[in-house]
């Protein structure tokens, strides 16, 4: 019989570096590869964050000790793959580290708004 899991505070990990939400955002949609990972970062910061070999892969077991990505064995078509890469997924409980995370940032924006450091936005 296995011990029962104790259930973790997504919240006990916040706030999440730069890097992390980045790798979390980028592997939220599907498992990705190592470059496939630095390659969407780097589109969708238009280039103002471009992580390194050394940075992303030490960020990619940082959170693959955190629980909050796993190695997957999902491969996709094997013409089209090299074995050696390692593909990377959201676990659920990252899922909801991520949406925490996200959330906690929508606060810290509503701020300032309230502040009236950046424009407020209309309501939909």
């Amino acid at each position: 019989m296995t011990p029962r899991a104790t259930k973790r505070d997504p919240a006990a990990l916040l706030p999440l570096s730069n890097i992390a939400v980045q790798i979390l955002l980028a592997v939220a949609d599907g498992d990705k590869h190592g470059y496939a990972i630095a390659k969407e970062i780097r589109r969708r910061t238009g280039g103002a964050v471009d992580l390194g070999a050394s940075t992303l892969y030490t960020s990619l077991r940082r959170l693959l000790g955190e629980g909050v990505i796993d190695e997957t064995d999902e491969r996709p078509d094997p013409a089209l793959d090299d074995e050696r890469r390692r593909y990377y997924a959201l676990t659920r409980f990252g899922r909801a580290v991520l949406i925490a995370e996200m959330e906690r940032l929508d606060a810290v924006v509503a701020d300032g708004r309230a502040k009236r450091l950046l424009p407020m936005r209309g309501r939909s």
